[in-house]
């Protein structure tokens, strides 16, 4: 079982820590950046991480991956089958996916990934933007629904938390200031601190330097 992509995506990282959550094996292949790895491009023709592959079966994109891997390997369950559960989860997911990653990504890009990766100069005004606009509401909800038990849906860990705290991480390596949201940021740093997720946080960081 290989992921492609490099965990500094949310989307990639929400891949491995779902994978590691369920007990499975895999490797995670990164490729050099302009040269695709040919076996990636065959899981991912549009060159979209994660890439993933179980043998002859090969998929792009998170979501697709999660919803494969839960009904490949039921045990343990991390997508409810309760209809109302069910639906707020693939909600969460989506709000992680399109909403939250829409913003923070502009902060990350910008003050890691370009400049560091890339040697763009990065786009303060855009930085900005997402951080006296676009990232504030998305916080203020989190703040306000940031369960007491710690989990978002059921009072356990399902792929709701799993794929909302993901991109905490990436704010998180660009410094992002969260005193304003405190609730919100305990709750993520309790979802962030699973072995599923410190042990790929760790390398993160040691890989950025910090």
């Amino acid at each position: 079982m290989i992921i492609h992509g490099s965990s500094l995506s949310p989307f990639v990282r929400k891949t491995m820590a779902f994978a590691t959550e369920k007990g499975l094996t895999f490797e995670n292949k990164v490729g050099r950046p302009g040269s695709p790895d040919p076996e990636f491009l065959e899981c991912s023709p549009f060159k979209k991480i994660p890439g993933f592959q179980d043998g002859d079966f090969r998929i792009s994109d998170s979501t697709a991956i999660v919803t494969y891997l839960e009904a490949a390997h039921p045990d343990p369950n991390l997508i409810p089958t309760e209809a109302k559960a069910r639906a707020r989860t693939i909600w969460f997911e989506e709000f992680a996916d399109t909403i939250f990653v829409a913003a923070a990504g502009k902060i990350f890009f910008n003050l890691v990934v370009g400049p560091r990766f890339m040697g763009v100069e990065a786009d303060l005004a855009a930085v900005e933007k997402a951080t006296t606009e676009e990232m504030p509401p998305v916080l203020d909800y989190l703040e306000k629904i940031a369960p007491t038990s710690g989990f978002l849906i059921e009072d356990r860990l399902t792929l709701a938390d799993i794929a909302v705290a993901s991109p905490f991480a990436n704010l998180m390596h660009a410094g992002f200031d969260f005193a304003k949201w405190p609730k919100a940021k305990a709750w993520a740093d309790a979802i962030l601190a699973r072995p599923s997720f410190a042990t790929v946080i760790a390398k993160e960081r040691g890989f950025l330097g910090g």
